[in-house]
């Protein structure tokens, strides 16, 4: 039996770049949702005159309807914890300090390792709900903490059991390529060669994963490394994205738009030239503005060279518990505005529409439109600005995933 129903006295901020209003706005509308899916929306007057057919009706009470959010780039499945090191890092204790003692990347691979299966679902179950709370209704997660063939598997077989379980969309990417594991660390290229020639064709042979990303930079791979694994990626046919110009300019953004990549995450460093490429072939850029924060960074990502050259940006918690231990993608906007001097609209279409760019999802998610899955959000607000202006201030009302009433 069809699963049908009109929500009815509501604002939808469809976030369409085709309607001529902030936020693609439609005032007093109502949405027609089918089998999961949107099947008409519009303003209340048009309702009546298209006497469209429904069954059951909700009223939204004056909400304002947004697309599901998408957390696009995150590292939720980990072991253990860094607030030791954040403790000492706040007495003044360096990085160098810190790894000395430990700490740093290795220190959570450590920990991944030794965790078991169970224990990291419960916790990356629990950081998903959080996530689920604030209206986020697809996550990417990436493995990259277990830096072998049984941890990587372990973890991206966590992604599926979460998968089946929470009613949110997950995607999985495989991260082997995060860092160097201290078994390889006089061999790096060793690493690699294990990478390309064994785990990416397990992973493509076994389903656990439909990206793959990489870390390249200074601190994680080369470029002529990185370039051997996303091309080994892409001929297994995963989608490719990458870990690039964080730190500084090692040209892997235009290594990822090279090869028809969906994104470039972190583009500190990322120059015209970067720009202009990401432009020609696509690929979508996305900004860490809670990662930058908790490193207290000074280089920002070129926002507004971005915006000149027409290069929409996504936005995401790059929820890690190194660098971002930020599990609201909310906070994540007003970040990225205050920190970065992203507008409202962007920061909203960044956690929507691109975000689903960034994803290869855009032809199903991130915007409120007819066909589109039915993933959206009500909130108790006057104008959708608020989400970005109010930090830890708001929460929806109700959550509808595929048409599915899920939270509130």
């Amino acid at each position: 039996m069809k699963k049908i129903f009109l929500l009815e006295n509501v604002n939808i901020a469809t976030m369409c770049r085709h309607i001529d209003a902030p936020f693609g706005a439609i005032k007093n509308g109502a949405m027609l949702v089918e089998d999961g899916r949107i099947q008409w929306l519009g303003t209340a007057t048009e309702r009546v005159s298209r006497n469209i057919d429904y069954g059951e009706v909700i009223d939204g009470g004056g909400c304002w309807v947004l697309p599901g959010f998408i957390d696009c780039h995150t590292h939720l499945i980990y072991g253990g914890h860094r607030a030791n090191e954040f403790e000492m890092r706040m007495a003044g204790l360096s990085y160098e300090g810190i790894s000395k003692t430990g700490g740093g990347i290795q220190h959570t691979v450590n920990a991944t390792r030794k965790e078991s299966f169970a224990i990291l679902q419960h916790n990356a179950q629990k950081r998903l709900l959080r996530l689920l709370s604030e209206g986020v209704t697809t996550v990417e997660i990436k493995s990259g903490y277990g830096l072998d063939c049984a941890n990587e598997l372990k973890m991206l077989e966590v992604i599926r059991a979460l998968d089946q379980e929470l009613p949110q969309t997950l995607l999985a990417t495989c991260l082997a390529a995060h860092a160097v594991p201290e078994e390889y660390k006089a061999n790096p290229d060793a690493y690699i060669d294990w990478l390309v020639n064994d785990f990416l064709p397990l992973v493509s042979e076994q389903k656990l994963a439909s990206h793959c990303d990489v870390f390249c930079e200074t601190v994680g791979f080369t470029y002529q490394q990185s370039k051997r694994v996303l091309e080994c990626a892409k001929s297994l046919g995963f989608a490719i994205k990458g870990h690039v110009e964080q730190l500084s300019n090692l040209g892997g953004s235009q290594l990822v738009a090279g090869l028809n990549g969906l994104s470039v995450d972190h583009v500190e460093y990322l120059d015209e030239k970067g720009i202009d490429c990401l432009k020609q072939n696509k690929t979508t850029p996305v900004l860490l503005p809670s990662a930058f924060y908790f490193l207290r960074e000074t280089q920002k990502p070129p926002v507004k060279a971005l915006r000149n050259a027409g290069v929409e940006f996504a936005i995401a918690t790059d929820l890690n518990p190194g660098s971002s231990p930020c599990g609201s993608l909310l906070l994540a906007m007003n970040m990225a505005a205050v920190l970065f001097g992203c507008t409202v609209e962007e920061c909203l279409a960044g956690i929507t529409r691109v975000a689903a760019k960034a994803l290869g999802l855009e032809e199903e998610r991130g915007q409120l439109r007819e066909g589109m899955v039915a993933d959206f959000s009500l909130w108790d607000i006057d104008a959708p600005s608020e989400l970005v202006y109010g930090m830890n201030l708001y929460s929806p009302s109700a959550v509808y995933i595929s048409g599915k009433k899920v939270n509130g």
